[in-house]
């Protein structure tokens, strides 16, 4: 029985053969899993051995990586609140509350499972840019909204949102405002309307019943009528320059203790300065000035301890130049031009070196002390004769005389474009309590 021996043998060595070559191959594969980038790949197999892996390999799709990282989760912007915006073509990131896109700018409260807007500042709307009111109902978690060079015709705003607005700026944009349109937003605390048309007969159709308010700027607007005599104690700020208004400066006006800014200038207001002006305790920034304005500076003035700004030029004050303002610690700027002013300038070299704004000219009866003051200063009035009345019209300016001007400066009109030298004054701005007034485009220049 000893020749059948070998095949047994043989079958022995090819199973043992065939063993190997399969263990071989299973650790080759196994080796190169672990090497593959955690992101699927087109190479990934569903085969076995990726089971031999993390756990979390099995549950791993084909789908691109966006769709993986980047789940609904608490921090997206509430859809119905994104098709609103995308329904309008205002253009937004994915996800407005995390990357506000180039020009309009969001803010977002950080409600779940969605969050929701409650800031939306539109500037340099296209021309496709069109408000629904159906949009605007989506959108009426907003507590601000802001339109800057948008032209778009208004819409009516749903009663949710005229509830939830605090705050509405439009600066040269919505085109045929009425003041009807804007005096339904009674919950506002702050209201910006700049450079905008604005059909009311007077402002209080507009303010009438925003009790809250805390800040009012209508500038630019074409407002006629008078200033309204009860407007809310707690305003700060009152900026209604550039408009048609007329009449006089009511004296409840200054019974707003917390007012730190009144700007009326260019209107066609007439009329003294109420005496009571002093009561207006916190004001920083005062211009009347562009006004029909008679009578001279109330003393009261005086009492206003912060008072920064006063611009009461281009009016027709007359009167003396009350001394007690040189005792005003913390003026900076001081315009009283281009009035009806008479007798000597009651300031000095130090009080006017004080100040980073300071001009008196056209005041034809106006005239300063040139034993206190040089002729250098270009003042734009005359020194004074022994009687105290002007000796000549204010001499041309010669720039020859400023050759030891060590860089000071005094008003000039010019329109040049030498920014070393020229300081932009606006008017009045809530975030600028220093710039107030009417715009000026002035050198403060003073040669010795």
């Amino acid at each position: 029985m000893k020749p059948p021996q070998p095949l047994p043998l043989l079958l022995l060595i090819l199973l043992s053969s065939t063993v190997a070559t399969t263990t071989n191959t299973t650790t080759t594969n196994a080796s190169i899993t672990p090497h593959l980038p955690p992101t699927p790949s087109p190479t990934t197999s569903p085969s076995p051995p990726s089971s031999s892996t993390k756990p979390s390999s099995p549950t791993t799709s084909p789908s691109p990586p966006s769709s993986s990282t980047t789940p609904s989760s608490p921090s997206t912007l509430d859809p119905k609140q994104l098709r609103a915006l995308q329904s309008v073509n205002i253009p937004t990131s994915r996800d407005p509350c995390s990357q506000p896109s180039l020009r309009n700018a969001t803010l977002c409260d950080s409600s779940k499972p969605f969050r929701h807007l409650i800031s939306l500042r539109l500037s340099n709307c296209s021309d496709d840019v069109a408000l629904s009111f159906t949009a605007l109902k989506s959108l009426s978690t907003l507590q601000s909204l802001q339109f800057f060079n948008c032209p778009i015709a208004p819409v009516r705003f749903p009663a949710d949102l005229v509830a939830s607005l605090h705050s509405f700026t439009c600066i040269s944009s919505l085109r045929r405002l009425t003041g009807v349109w804007l005096g339904r937003l009674q919950n506002l605390t702050d209201l910006t309307v700049s450079n905008v048309q604005v059909n009311a007969s007077a402002p209080y159709v507009i303010l009438g019943n925003m009790k809250k308010l805390r800040s009012v700027t209508i500038s630019h607007a074409n407002l006629t009528g008078i200033i309204p005599r009860h407007l809310h104690l707690n305003l700060t700020h009152i900026d209604f320059s550039g408009n048609k208004l007329k009449g006089n400066i009511p004296t409840s006006i200054t019974m707003m203790e917390n007012l730190e800014l009144l700007n009326l200038s260019s209107n066609s207001l007439n009329g003294e300065i109420p005496i009571s002006m002093g009561d207006l305790i916190s004001l920083k920034n005062l211009s009347l000035a562009s006004n029909s304005l008679s009578g001279s500076i109330p003393e009261s003035i005086s009492a206003i301890p912060g008072l920064v700004h006063m611009d009461l030029s281009s009016n027709q004050l007359n009167g003396t130049i009350p001394r007690f303002i040189r005792d005003m610690k913390n003026l900076k700027y001081l315009n009283l031009a281009n009035n009806e002013f008479h007798g000597v300038m009651p300031f000095n070299v130090s009080f006017i070196k004080r100040l980073a704004v300071f001009k008196v000219g056209g005041n034809s009866n106006l005239c300063y002390n040139h034993s206190i003051l040089s002729s250098k200063m270009k003042l734009g009035i005359s020194p004074c004769d022994k009687h105290g009345l002007p000796m000549s019209p204010p001499p041309a300016k010669d720039d020859s005389s400023s050759d030891d001007s060590s860089g000071d400066s005094d008003y000039d009109d010019s329109d040049g474009d030498d920014s070393s030298h020229k300081d932009q004054h606006h008017g009045p701005n809530k975030d600028d309590t220093f710039l107030c007034g009417h715009t000026l485009n002035r050198k403060f220049l003073l040669s010795y």
